[in-house]
């Protein structure tokens, strides 16, 4: 976890990132410095529709081609995951991994990942409704 403006209770391993104010670019650069790794997936949190094998394919096309950054894509859509190569990390600019350039593996058939800002964005079945829980809230 790479913290940088608030503090966080946690029990993960946390890194600290003095330049967060730069951007999430600046954040992700500090967090893959602290990786011992030749390549790291990038996911976000709220895309809860990732399909496993959309990593898997990421990961298969970086074996195979070598390319230090590829990106699942949906629709021709550039989107995650997001495999960054350990020669890619310090090219990272602040505005995030977007800014670089990727080749992109097709995950169309997979179903895109989602992209959740707002609880009212959760897909049904993640939703935390009383009635499942056989209350009555």
């Amino acid at each position: 976890m790479v913290l940088g403006a608030y503090e966080v209770e946690t029990n993960a391993r946390v890194v600290r990132c003095a330049d967060w104010e730069r951007g999430p670019g600046a954040s992700l650069r500090c967090g893959l410095a602290a990786l011992e790794a030749e390549a790291a997936v990038v996911v976000l949190a709220d895309g809860p529709d990732l399909a496993p094998e959309a990593v898997e394919r990421v990961i298969g096309a970086w074996r195979e081609r070598g390319e230090p950054v590829v990106a699942a894509s949906y629709g021709g859509e550039r989107g995650h995951p997001v495999l960054l190569a350990r020669s890619a990390w310090g090219t990272v600019p602040d505005e995030g991994a977007r800014g670089l350039p990727a080749l992109l593996v097709p995950c169309d058939d997979l179903g895109a990942p989602g992209d959740v800002d707002r609880a009212d964005q959760l897909p049904e079945r993640l939703r935390d409704d009383a009635s499942a829980r056989g209350g009555d809230e």
